[in-house]
């Protein structure tokens, strides 16, 4: 079989793989829920090469992401559920529904009104599912409010969706100090915790949970992205620790082998010529 750049033959090589008796014996024994973990790696991988700005990266990424897809399509497949036309004829339907700006006869000139007509629209889908599935004679499930943020999200993430979808409603401050002194009060938790003459591991991580998600909601009044906050704070943590690295060399000794005073000192200096140091 030849390399193609149609996706029928992309279709074709997940078939084969999946072939019972002459395909591929891992992929064989593999099912929905041990590919999931791979379709979130190669989701973050995407997201990698987009941030080292490597487009030949990229486009071997967005190859492995797309893999993905027709996996699960051809899982489903297997089971009669659903097969990857299917998949692509449900996210062309609803792209072109979304953009009745671009594809019908509304007017969506600004950001403001675009996500207007998307919330829309969105509702009117979530109604139209539920039809669906009672047509089906498969048993809604009771969704609650918070119910269409998905748990899979990274924890960081999951917890800025869910304040915003909680804001809808009111469920909110309405001034960043208020935050900021909610995070003032979990931290003083987390330290009246600490002090015990024996801690509790499960309340610990409750009241460090709760710290974390006080952050989170003061990273959304403010505008700002707390994963992309705490990434450019890895990035800078990176770009210190090799500087330590670099004197380890420079000195002709090993990390190991440097004092945590040594460590600190090779720190500080790279915080130095550092603009965003703090």
């Amino acid at each position: 079989m030849k390399p193609s750049r149609d996706i029928s033959r992309l279709i074709e090589i997940m078939a084969a793989l999946r072939t019972p008796g002459t395909g591929c014996p891992w992929d064989l024994e593999q099912n929905f829920a041990t590919i999931a973990p791979y379709t979130l790696e190669e989701a973050y991988e995407v997201a990698d090469a987009i941030a080292k700005d490597d487009m030949l990266e990229l486009r071997e990424e967005l190859g492995d992401l797309l893999l993905q897809v027709v996996y699960h399509a051809r899982m489903a497949e297997e089971e009669d559920q659903f097969a990857f036309p299917d998949v692509v004829e449900g996210i062309t339907k609803k792209m072109i529904r979304r953009h009745p700006h671009v594809f019908g006869d509304e007017t969506g000139e600004k950001p403001e009104l675009v996500q207007g007509i998307w919330e829309r629209i969105k509702s009117e889908e979530r109604a139209e599912k539920r039809a669906e599935r009672e047509a089906l004679g498969l048993v809604e499930p009771n969704k609650g409010f918070l119910d269409d943020v998905p748990t899979a999200f990274p924890a960081l993430q999951e917890a800025d969706k869910l304040q915003r979808r909680a804001s809808k409603v009111g469920f909110d401050w309405n001034d960043a100090r208020l935050v900021l002194d909610k995070i003032r009060e979990e931290t003083h938790e987390l330290d009246e915790e600490l002090a015990k003459s024996d801690p509790d591991k499960e309340r610990i991580t409750d009241e460090l949970g709760d710290t974390l998600f006080a952050l989170a909601n003061l990273a959304r009044h403010l505008e700002i992205d707390p994963e992309e906050a705490l990434r450019r704070t890895n990035r800078k943590f990176r770009r210190r620790f090799a500087a330590i690295e670099g004197v380890a060399e420079t000195n002709g000794t090993t990390l190991d082998a440097m004092s945590l005073e040594e460590m600190e000192a090779a720190w500080q200096a790279a915080k130095k010529p550092d603009p965003a140091a703090t």
